[in-house]
């Protein structure tokens, strides 16, 4: 059969979907001519629809050296390299594919995609809205301006956007999960009374909703566990082969890999960078895989400086970063992202490891059985609901919440510098809007009518959800000038010293403050729980609990209600608290950094026994 003739038979099992055959067909062709233009084409397009991006880019790239000016195949080029994570090399791409055609819409697309994630927003906006402008009908296009919105602050806007591309198209899952979050970050709650039963009711079907934006609608413990499981399997239909097959390494030191896209200025980073300088390093090798973007912080530079070994992956594909661990013959990775954004959960279904971890990033289940534990604490996941989770729940002794005794706070802010009356309880809430409910708000604005001249202390997000907020005080005949927004300050010292003009700080349900908890009692302000049913609406339960003030946990919002009347009306009971506070601030086990790396380091060496059945 001549090449010709092989070449023509290898498209059409292409096509048909004999991908193996095809590539069978492909190599043979070039085996007897290297430099067969149309099949290295062929084949650099097929490695591109099976994931392998790296060969994909060599052979697109081949090609082209004799066809520079092949429009499909510089398409199909630019599309490898940025699944390939060479972002730059793609924008150059990009470029000169829209200097032959300026209206190809898929490359303005794709283009806005690599912009946004170099933080070069206005760039990426600017080529979604001529992608747009081009094709007003892509309900793709349109969801990714909602995106695009959302990082942002843009919330309102980014609502109507995902509103506008589930009209087009209702089958577009990721937009439902983000309109979720986008009517929550604005408190439309007329919108979320919609929302919420129609996310619980996609989950129960089977379909693909984002885990994390249940956690703020529902405390339903198995709806959870069953979310995880949906989005597990719509990531990653078909499992890779694992990459550790049970080898026993034998390390003198234990190998741990932490995984996040948050080693930078981020909760989680901050939280992590005490417990990564004191690990014991006689006993522990301690490497981070960093696959999120680097924003050059202070914060940025402490965590580089503490791993042994910090391994920059975020321009690798999943199977790179987990294959670069299967080398590095990590004994327990642990990811720190769990369902929220920038994770990359793909990582962990290659199995690079003997143990791997959930911890810290996302307060609930997985619903993934490649992950073998979850590290949470007695008071967020008792043992008695295991059966909600997918993986083994393993118990630190105080918190599973790790903090920094090291934080400066500096000097402390007037009441009118900080925008506050000089009299009146000053109750105060810097939790993200997103988890203010009506339920809540109902009772916080009876607190604001039953102790006069007190005020609300909010955290100023984005115009919409003020404007809303004041709306809804209005409703409950509260004045909307009795909510006080405080700015966003650029130093987390300034931000600490401002909780000391509060009294109390009334925590949120279904999905509690964690480390803005953690914020207000380092502090010394005392916060004020109810205990939620499910791990998101238990940390502040936690904190309280390793700190030793569980008489601020309430059962029921009706307690929680009564409670803060009570501290509003008695100030020797809350300056009782206060002190009590103080004292416990640096002896009780919630600010102490070695006790919890003491802590979380037995509880590797027992997960990584147990693997080994030791």
């Amino acid at each position: 059969m001549d090449l010709r003739a092989q070449f023509e038979q290898a498209v059409a099992a292409h096509r048909a979907g004999q991908l193996t055959d095809a590539e069978t067909s492909y190599r043979a062709i070039l085996r007897a001519d290297p430099g067969n233009i149309s099949t290295l084409r062929a084949l650099g397009f097929l490695q591109g629809q099976r994931g392998r991006y790296d060969e994909a880019v060599t052979l697109l790239g081949a090609a082209l050296k004799h066809t520079p000016q092949d429009h499909a195949a510089l398409k199909d080029y630019g599309h490898a390299l940025m699944l390939a994570g060479q972002g730059d090399a793609a924008l150059a791409v990009y470029d000169r594919l829209l200097a032959i055609h300026p209206d190809a819409v898929e490359v303005l697309y794709n283009r806005s995609i690599i912009l946004s994630e170099r933080g070069r927003t206005s760039e990426a906006l600017a080529a979604l809205d001529r992608a747009l402008a081009l094709q007003p009908g892509s309900a793709m296009v349109i969801y990714s301006r909602g995106v695009m919105m959302s990082q942002l602050g843009r919330h309102e806007e980014a609502l109507a956007n995902y509103d506008r591309a589930l009209a087009l198209d209702p089958n577009l899952m990721p937009a439902r999960g983000n309109r979720a979050m986008a009517a929550r970050n604005i408190c439309a709650w007329d919108r979320t009374a919609e929302i919420g039963p129609e996310l619980e009711a996609m989950v129960r079907a089977g379909l693909p909703v984002a885990p994390m934006s249940l956690l703020a609608y529902s405390s339903d413990k198995a709806l959870q566990l069953q979310a995880g499981r949906n989005a597990v399997a719509a990531l990653m239909p078909q499992r890779p082969a694992p990459l550790w097959r049970g080898e026993h390494y034998g390390h003198d030191r234990i190998r741990l890999a932490y995984v996040s896209s948050d080693f930078r200025t981020h909760a989680v980073g901050l939280q992590l960078a005490p417990l990564i300088e004191c690990h014991d390093r006689s006993r522990f090798e301690v490497s981070a895989i960093s696959i999120g973007g680097n924003d050059n912080s202070a914060a940025r530079e402490r965590l580089v400086a503490a791993f042994d070994r910090f391994e920059d992956c975020a321009a690798l594909t999943d199977e790179q970063a987990a294959r670069l661990m299967r080398d590095m013959e990590i004994d327990i990775a642990i990811d720190l992202n769990g369902h929220t954004g920038g994770a990359r959960t793909g990582i962990f279904a290659w199995r690079p490891a003997p143990v791997q971890a959930a911890w810290l990033g996302y307060p609930g289940t997985m619903g993934a059985d490649f992950i073998d534990a979850l590290i949470a604490d007695e008071a967020v996941a008792p043992m008695q609901d295991q059966p909600f989770y997918s993986e083994t729940l393993v118990h630190l002794p105080h918190s599973y919440f790790p903090t920094d005794p090291a934080r400066p706070i500096a000097p402390g802010p007037s009441r009118a510098e900080a925008g506050l009356p000089p009299q009146g309880s000053v109750f105060c809430s810097f939790n993200n809007n997103w988890k203010f409910t009506p339920e809540l708000w109902d009772v916080w604005m009876r607190l604001l009518q039953q102790a006069p001249g007190s005020v609300l202390w909010l955290k100023e997000t984005n115009p919409a959800a003020t404007r809303n907020l004041r709306r809804e005080a209005k409703a409950r005949d509260v004045d909307p000038a009795r909510l006080v927004f405080a700015p966003q300050l650029a130093s987390d010292a300034e931000h600490l010293a401002r909780h000391a003009l509060a009294d109390l700080f009334l925590d949120t349900l279904p999905y509690n403050a964690h480390a803005t908890a953690s914020d207000a009692l380092w502090a010394g302000l005392p916060v004020l729980t109810c205990r939620g049913e499910a791990f998101a609406g238990r940390v502040a339960a936690s904190l309280l609990k390793a700190i030793g003030l569980p008489e601020l946990v309430t059962e029921n919002l009706s307690d929680y209600e009564t409670l803060a009347l009570r501290l509003a009306r008695e100030p020797q009971a809350l300056k009782a608290l206060k002190d009590k506070l103080a004292a416990n601030r640096l002896t009780t086990p919630l600010f102490d950094a070695d006790g919890f790396r003491v802590a979380i380091e037995a509880a590797y060496i027992a997960m990584l026994q147990r693997s080994l059945g030791e």
